[in-house]
């Protein structure tokens, strides 16, 4: 994993960013010779995904919903379904 300071990428950012995106490997940001940050390449198909898991608001949301399932407080769509598809048979005769 490359590494560059913080002074370092003030001055060629957009060299340190093509560097990132042309060799596909992560570089770690340093302050005072301690890791602060790194800048990730990131896949254009795979963007949505990457912002969606990183949300807090998201995260949270997931962790909850988690929660719920396990407490039976509600139940997983494939249940759910599941349920639909046998009251329709029942009503059909199928």
């Amino acid at each position: 994993m490359a590494v560059v300071n913080v002074r370092e990428l003030s001055r060629r950012t957009s060299s340190v960013l093509n560097k990132v995106t042309s060799s596909n490997c992560p570089t770690l940001v340093t302050r005072g010779g301690r890791p602060v940050a790194a800048l990730v390449p990131i896949d254009p198909g795979a963007l949505e995904d990457w912002v969606l898991a990183t949300a807090p608001e998201f995260v949270a949301g997931m962790r909850a919903a988690d929660r719920e399932l396990r407490t039976g407080k509600t139940v997983s769509l494939e249940t759910f379904l599941a349920g639909r598809r046998s009251r329709a048979s029942r009503r059909t005769g199928r």
